[in-house]
């Protein structure tokens, strides 16, 4: 008799990832159909056409994968967290920079996926969202370049020869002899500029429409601490004299007050720009050999982290954060 060999479940990587997407790519969907019903700019909407029918057909083989597993269905967010009829809260310009900067985002994230995975259908699925990405990376970027709103970053010297470092001051950061900055190390302040500028116009525009009072106090905390993250980077290039190459974008947020989501999105979304800021800063960390830069991104992680925590007990009093996947707990079956 042939043996049959037994299937293997998706690993503790696999499903943790799954199910990460799960939850931000139905949120996306809410977000991306909002931001459809008032953009004016036609390259623009098509951008946001192409996201949307992108996030549709991964939500759709998700959910395969999750029905062929035996996995139950994350609730995930629907159409229940958005209001189509509200206001325009973004400008058109404000939509692709989103695009852009959350396509830097996705993408560091799902490259983690792809390695993560082991079966051939998962590792497939995270594949295909990655070459999606990269296109339309691409395509968001070549947009902004064309309307003359992408900053870009500025230019250092040409290397002529091959150098060595003879002094240990290349190291150093806070007294003595401070050496310029180094090419990695500007592109990483410029990303984190342009990252909290995002932030700050997303968070703004959600205190001005959150329905609870807690969550809106917790948005406007979060306008200040990006605001502060963002002065602390452009100040270093400042004192530099090199370009920041961002600029603040909260004057792109209308001054509608009425919400176009739930609290519930709007917070778990905040969560995932919280995560991704922490994993950013600290790739960032371990680019940066100057002492002072890799000091400065240890203070900033704890700020955000401090307000993660805070957030976090936010959305279980409220019953808003649905449980990751999570292992057995042994004590407890050993009773």
């Amino acid at each position: 008799m042939a043996k049959v060999e037994r299937r293997p479940n998706l690993t503790s990587g696999e499903i943790s990832f799954l199910w990460m997407s799960y939850q931000y790519e139905t949120m996306s969907k809410q977000g991306i159909t909002f931001f459809l019903q008032h953009v004016e700019d036609e390259q623009i909407k098509e951008l946001l056409e192409q996201t949307l029918s992108l996030t549709t057909k991964r939500i759709d083989q998700m959910e395969d994968i999750f029905i062929e597993e035996d996995y139950s269905l994350p609730d995930g967010f629907t159409e229940k967290d958005v209001n189509l009829d509200a206001p325009r809260l973004f400008s058109d310009q404000l939509y692709l920079e989103y695009t852009l900067q959350t396509s830097k985002m996705e993408l560091m994230v799902y490259n983690l996926a792809f390695f993560e995975s082991v079966q051939p259908k998962v590792q497939d699925y995270f594949h295909e969202i990655l070459a999606d990405i990269h296109k339309l990376e691409i395509k968001s970027k070549k947009c902004s370049l064309e309307k003359g709103r992408y900053l870009i970053s500025p230019s250092i010297p040409v290397p002529k020869t091959v150098e060595y470092v003879q002094r240990d001051s290349f190291l150093a950061g806070w007294f003595g002899e401070k050496r310029p900055l180094l090419g990695i190390e500007i592109s990483q302040l410029i990303f984190h500029a342009k990252r909290n500028a995002l932030g700050q116009a997303v968070v703004t525009a959600f205190s001005q429409v959150a329905k609870s009072k807690e969550v809106r106090r917790y948005f406007e905390r979060g306008r200040e601490i990006s605001g502060k993250h963002f002065e602390v980077f452009s100040k270093i290039l400042t004192e530099e004299y090199l370009p920041n190459a961002a600029s603040l974008l909260t004057s792109e947020v209308t001054d509608s007050t009425e919400t176009p989501f739930s609290d519930r999105l709007m917070m778990n979304f905040i969560t995932v720009l919280i995560s991704a800021g922490i994993s950013a800063y600290g790739a960032s960390m371990s680019l940066s050999a100057r002492r002072d830069l890799g000091v400065m991104y240890s203070r900033l992680t704890a700020d955000i982290l401090q307000f993660s925590d805070d957030g976090a007990e936010i959305l279980i009093k409220n019953s808003w954060m649905e449980q990751p996947p999570i292992a057995a707990n042994r004590k407890d079956l050993a009773k």
